[in-house]
């Protein structure tokens, strides 16, 4: 790794944190937390000092706000927060951070994401105040399916996919890159990895968001990518969900999961990426809107557990980062309680900072009651308060808040990085079935449908594919084709040479359309004794519901550059090596395994 030129910011980054107090060195420049300082000289102790009780909760949220600007009013803020521009919401509850989305019309472009970030930047720095507090800004930029910058920041396919290709050093590379374009951005917090197990295929919410269902290959994905994300590109990481949400058949974002592992279970399943995690020294984990009995019987989500966030992640695991919620908007953890008495229970649970609490002012208020009336120690407050302070001068946030917004264009998808991307994702795509040696196809002067789920996707796919020599059409039927899709596509196979379906998620037994749908495509296309290739864009469990398939590739990802890969590999101009990840068993019994953990096939 090239070393980093001391410049003046980097030396007061330095110099802030040999202000803390000896005792636990870092193992690194960026990765591990380092002892809280002690006594007034330290930039964390002489900041809590001068901190207003307002200013000092306010530090514990961390909210989204609608806007492609600071400055600019939008009117979808007033409803939430009672004023109108980004900036006056952070300055309005001096808030701890900001997370950005798409559809809060943050993300439109690298250039306006850097001018967002430095506008927020500003009205935390700027506002009538004894101190200066930089905010966390930060993203869910997991790559893969869950996405929220796309191009022409560099795209990678995500955890599954890395998983499939086994590389630690691709896994740390894709979070190294990640991490440095989000940071040229001024976003300093990625809410990945993903560090749950994923040993349920029925998981609606996880899936491919998961390394893999075997601890041992998720846990060192993660050690991984906590390295690449802190210790390369400086940007903090959260594992997420714990204590683990890789069992469940429920999303939490519209109901209440609960977990029967057993504590023994827990132990082998779903604690070890965590640990790995907390061993190279993550910056935050997220916390999980699920019930785990056998870790705390009371049925309050893991959210608002004291046994599982204090006693287990604290106590037991010995993690020292920040704790942090995931979006309190989210059905799983407002079932039991008011979103206001959800803020208060969280932070008593051990819950360092709120994400997206839907009722900002009563949570703020009801905090801030909570410590006014000693039912929340102010010194509960300044402990948590240390920690998210220390993450920001270590994560160099302090020293170095704004970013250059002239040069984000050459820092975010350079082709270096593209290059790399696409090296990279030439080794996640796993054959699983070539029964008939259709693949590699010999494309030249092939005419080939492409046909079924995504426009963009479609669309990449058979571009691949020309540029490989095919003449191609698309068709696309969408995840739920009628009977009438279903005939057009057949209708526009006539005369070709070959066929390329793409399914996404064909065995979502929640959706019965969905999965009847994508069933009839595929056996229709194949009734036409026309060669087809089964490409699953998402899931790899979709060939348990697909019977007669007998070509059958899995990226794990419809990003463009999953599908640009998938399209050389059927083209033979990559040969495929990744390896399942995960094992697929039988439609609706889980006791038979149609392809193993560790199946794959190459040419």
């Amino acid at each position: 790794m090239t070393p980093r030129p001391v410049t003046r910011r980097t030396a007061i980054a330095s110099a802030v944190a040999v202000s803390f107090a000896a005792g636990a060195a870092p193992r690194s420049a960026f990765g591990t937390p380092l002892a809280t300082p002690a006594g007034p000289r330290g930039w964390v102790e002489s900041t809590i000092a001068r901190m207003t009780l307002e200013e000092k909760v306010g530090q514990l949220f961390v909210q989204n706000v609608y806007g492609k600007d600071a400055t600019t009013p939008d009117d979808r803020n007033l409803p939430l927060y009672g004023v109108a521009s980004p900036a006056e919401v952070v300055q309005k509850y001096h808030l701890g951070g900001i997370i950005y989305f798409a559809w809060t019309d943050n993300v439109a472009n690298p250039t306006q994401i850097a001018g967002l970030s430095n506008g927020l930047q500003q009205a935390a720095l700027s506002q009538p105040s004894k101190v200066k507090v930089p905010l966390q800004v930060a993203v869910d930029q997991e790559q893969g399916v869950v996405t929220r910058i796309g191009p022409p920041a560099t795209q990678f396919p995500g955890s599954m996919a890395l998983g499939a290709g086994r590389s630690t050093e691709d896994a740390r590379t894709a979070a190294r890159i990640t991490g440095e374009e989000l940071r040229a951005m001024g976003i300093n917090v990625d809410f990945a990895p993903v560090a749950d197990v994923n040993v349920n295929p029925l998981n609606p919410v996880i899936g491919t968001r998961s390394f893999s269902s075997r601890p041992d290959l998720a846990a060192s994905m993660v050690a991984a990518q906590v390295q690449g994300y802190q210790d390369d590109g400086n940007v903090a990481a959260s594992a997420k969900h714990f204590p683990g949400h890789g069992d469940t058949a429920t999303d939490s974002h519209v109901a209440f999961p609960v977990i029967t592992h057993t504590r023994e279970q827990w132990e082998q399943i779903d604690r070890p990426p965590f640990q790995a995690a907390i061993d190279k020294g993550i910056d935050m984990i997220m916390t999980a809107h699920l019930s785990f009995p056998a870790l705390d019987d009371s049925g309050n989500p893991a959210t608002l557990s004291k046994p599982i966030l204090t006693g287990l992640l604290r106590e037991e695991l010995g993690y020292e980062g920040v704790i942090v919620t995931d979006a309190l908007n989210m059905q799983g953890v407002r079932d039991l309680y008011g979103d206001a008495e959800v803020a208060v229970r969280a932070l008593e649970a051990g819950v360092d900072q709120l994400l997206m609490t839907p009722a900002m002012d009563e949570a703020y208020a009801a905090v801030l009651g909570a410590v006014r009336s000693g039912r929340i120690s102010e010194k509960a407050i300044n402990d948590k308060l240390r920690r998210v302070l220390a993450l920001k001068v270590r994560r160099g946030i302090v020293a170095d808040p704004t970013v250059d917004v002239s040069a984000v264009p050459q820092l975010v998808g350079p082709a270096e990085n593209l290059a790399i991307a696409d090296a990279v994702s030439n080794r996640t795509t796993t054959l699983v079935v070539n029964d008939d040696k259709v693949l590699p196809l010999a494309a030249s002067g092939k005419n080939v449908l492409v046909t079924g789920y995504g426009v963009t996707t479609t669309q990449t796919l058979a571009a691949g594919l020309t540029e490989a020599g095919a003449t191609t059409t698309t068709n696309v039927t969408g995840t739920s084709p009628t009977d009438a899709q279903i005939a057009a596509a057949v209708a526009a196979a006539q005369g070709k040479d070959a066929i390329v379906v793409t399914t996404m998620k064909a065995w979502d037994t929640a959706v019965t359309d969905k999965r009847a749908g994508q069933q009839k495509l595929v056996k229709a296309l194949q009734d036409t004794g026309i060669p087809v290739i089964v490409v699953a864009t998402r899931d790899p469990y979709d060939i348990a519901y697909l019977p007669g398939t007998r070509t059958y590739l899995a990226t794990y990802s419809y990003s463009p550059v999953a599908i640009e890969a998938v399209a050389r590999v059927i083209a033979g101009t990559v040969s495929p090596t990744a390896k399942l990840p995960v094992d697929i068993p039988a439609e609706g019994d889980p006791s038979t395994i149609l392809y193993p953990f560790g199946h794959g096939l190459t040419y």
